[in-house]
């Protein structure tokens, strides 16, 4: 019986499919070492990589060697077909899916690109009643988000600023340690700029207090503009390294035609529709004057000015000539407006900026589908960050696009009329433009990152893998491997199409999974990648747990094409 449970766990160490052996034995003239040279070959006619040198596939070649074989100087062999392999499979740097600098031009306005958006980053968890921190909002900025929204309140003896969940039971945190985690975090991971959506329930002499504590902590990383009104947003690299603020400006109003906001308050449901600033509540300072109340310092911080449609739906799409703006909308709003006034939303989001935030019974911080807004131009799809789920992972695909710094640059029928003067509309039809062709090789690296008894107590696991294509309506496919018996490393070696007749807006997202007849199958990885970035070739895929954190080790080799 020890004898069988020992035949059963033993692991095979993976071979190179036949595709990586083919490759080898074409590209290295003696089919036993591939020289510098011959690498370079590859690298560039059979993975697309026109711009790898002589002296670049040198030096890969000589930092393969000697990491696996120890060898502190170059041989002349070059490499065999295990190191060729190795490199392949678990080289995700140099030979990962997409890449991994900033590639988009990034001196367009601000409206021309898709925006890293967080929704109430302070919350640690749910919507009622989780804590408030200044640590989700680090995390966040650290992954690459570039919008952090902050509720901010007065406090209870109304002298200072908090920031919280309003009229729910979520604890607070201090709106100055916030501002220190913005500032401390903001360009770890990108240097491209951070803006900060208030949600201000402010008298004015807090909001005053707010401009000072928002221009002490921020110092020269804070941008305003000379004008109060902005005919164009600035380019992402002309505010690197800067942080905006975008909120409603404030109005000026008379204390006598103040109401108590403890009423509306009381009346008004958690819902982001519900929690605007001076527009929705007149808050009553009683330790002001009679006559008008602003706090001038606070209007003039304001880069992006932000509000909700007054009117009609069609009257708040209005394009002014002289002036930019922010609109809000809840993903109720979106899906109305996108099947009565989808060109209207893209024609607004072209010169000003769309924000799309959840629905307020998303009370477990749950999210809703981001391609709805993407396809209509929308550039801040405001996600709760702090969960996990499809749609999340969705967001972290589409944001590994160039280069992970937050800001990927819209289709350009997204950012202007196309030749005959039409906007763009997800509902029409379109003719395929081009078809994604994947290969799934195998899979390795669960024996190193898993407990040999974390899938089956008693037999190796049972991997197959999913593919979703996911993009406009159209578009939409998914896929399945073969299931692949008491193996831990996997081959499965299948090939699946995917016709694309918007492939700039299209996601493929990959899951992997282990068979349970008993009970629901296990999660053994998954990831996100963005179709315009796919690299041609044999492709080493990193996979992710579910909260979109990298495995150590978990890789697939896969095979990407455009046909």
């Amino acid at each position: 019986m020890f004898n069988f449970f020992n035949r059963k766990f033993k692991i095979r160490e993976p071979e190179p499919p036949l595709d990586v052996k083919m490759a080898f034995m074409h590209f290295s003239q003696d089919g036993l070492h591939m020289k510098p040279s011959e690498f370079r070959r590859f690298m560039v006619e059979h993975q697309g990589e026109t711009g790898c040198t002589l002296s670049r596939a040198e030096e890969i070649v000589n930092n393969i060697i000697s990491s696996r074989h120890h060898i502190t100087r170059f041989t002349r062999n070059g490499l065999n077909l295990d190191d060729f392999f190795h490199f392949l499979l678990f080289d995700d740097d140099i030979n990962g899916p997409i890449k991994l600098e900033v590639h988009n031009d990034m001196t367009a306005p601000l409206s021309n690109y898709f925006i890293y958006t967080g929704h109430n980053s302070y919350l640690t968890g749910n919507q009622l009643s989780s804590d408030c921190s200044e640590v989700p909002i680090a995390k966040a900025l650290q992954r690459g988000v570039r919008v952090i929204e902050l509720d901010i309140w007065p406090n209870s003896t109304r002298e200072d600023i908090n920031v919280l969940h309003g009229r729910t039971l979520t604890t607070p945190v201090s709106l100055i340690n916030c501002l220190k985690s913005i500032r401390d975090n903001a360009f770890v991971s990108s240097p491209y700029p951070v803006i900060i959506t208030l949600e201000d329930h402010l008298t004015p002499d807090l909001q005053a207090k707010a401009a000072e504590m928002i221009t002490q902590i921020f110092g020269k990383m804070l941008y305003f503009p000379e004008s109060n009104k902005l005919a164009e947003f600035p380019s992402p690299e002309s505010l690197k390294q800067r942080i905006i603020i975008s909120t409603k400006p404030p109005k000026e109003y008379l204390e006598k035609d103040h109401v108590s906001a403890s009423t509306k308050l009381r009346d008004a449901s958690f819902d982001d529709a519900s929690t605007n600033n001076l527009d929705d509540f007149e808050i009553s300072d009683p330790k002001s004057g009679s006559g008008l109340r602003v706090a001038p310092e606070y209007k003039h911080l304001i880069t992006i000015h932000a509000g909700k449609p007054k009117g009609t739906l069609k009257d708040g799409l209005k394009v002014a000539a002289d002036k930019v703006r922010r609109l809000s909308l809840s993903e109720q709003e979106l899906e109305k407006a996108a099947l009565s006034h989808g060109t209207d939303v893209v024609r607004f989001t072209q010169k000003n900026i769309l924000r799309i935030y959840p629905k307020g019974t998303r009370v477990n911080s749950s999210n809703y589908k981001p391609l709805i807004g993407w396809m209509h131009g929308a550039q801040m799809i405001a996600f709760n960050m702090q969960g996990y789920g499809k749609s999340l992972w969705l967001m972290h695909g589409m944001f590994r696009a160039n280069g992970g710094c937050g800001y990927v640059k819209k289709p350009d029928f997204l950012t202007k009329e196309d030749p005959s003067g039409q906007l763009f509309d997800p509902k029409r039809p379109l003719p395929v433009k081009t078809t994604l062709k994947v290969r799934v090789y195998m899979g390795d690296g669960w024996r190193l990152d898993f407990s040999h008894t974390h899938f089956d107590s008693y037999s190796p696991p049972d991997f197959y893998t999913k593919l979703y294509l996911v993009g406009v309506p159209n578009d939409d496919s998914k896929k399945k491997t073969k299931v692949i018996l008491d193996n831990w490393c996997p081959v499965w070696n299948e090939e699946f199409t995917f016709p694309l007749t918007v492939p700039e807006l299209a996601l493929l997202r990959i899951e992997v999974r282990e068979h349970d007849i008993s009970d629901a199958d296990d999660f053994g990885g998954q990831t996100c990648l963005p179709v315009p970035e796919l690299r041609r070739g044999i492709r080493s895929v990193p996979l992710h747990n579910k909260k979109g954190e990298k495995l150590k080790s978990v890789r697939l080799l896969m095979g990407f094409e455009f046909l």
